[in-house]
């Protein structure tokens, strides 16, 4: 994840340790729930979403989910990838989800 779009206010180093320790360069799996209007990454919630683009890359047994949005006062950029058997589940729950919440305009 990263700060975006540019224009917004900058992280502050404090901000940027605990992103990097707790879901950037932390090679573990992350606990990711996806609420009526909220994306939680590990302790990090998003709200004010847009831009979510869910895709299956081709060639890959996985899903991945991008999405904009703010936690805090302090506006994001993040990817979030899904390889599990299950892959084909979870991508059609987050379109389902994505239709519902926040359809094309």
């Amino acid at each position: 994840m990263h700060r975006w779009p540019h224009d917004t206010p900058l992280w502050g180093d404090s901000v940027k340790k605990q992103l990097d320790d707790s879901i950037n360069k932390n090679p573990e799996k992350k606990q990711v729930i996806v609420r009526e209007k909220t994306i939680q990454i590990q302790n990090i919630a998003f709200s004010s979403l847009k831009k979510i683009g869910i895709s299956i890359p081709f060639f890959k047994d996985e899903c991945t989910m991008i999405f904009e949005g703010t936690f805090g006062k302090l506006s994001a950029h993040a990817h979030i990838t899904i390889k599990q058997r299950n892959y084909l589940d979870i991508f059609n729950q987050l379109i389902s989800w994505r239709e519902k919440l926040f359809p094309s305009k």
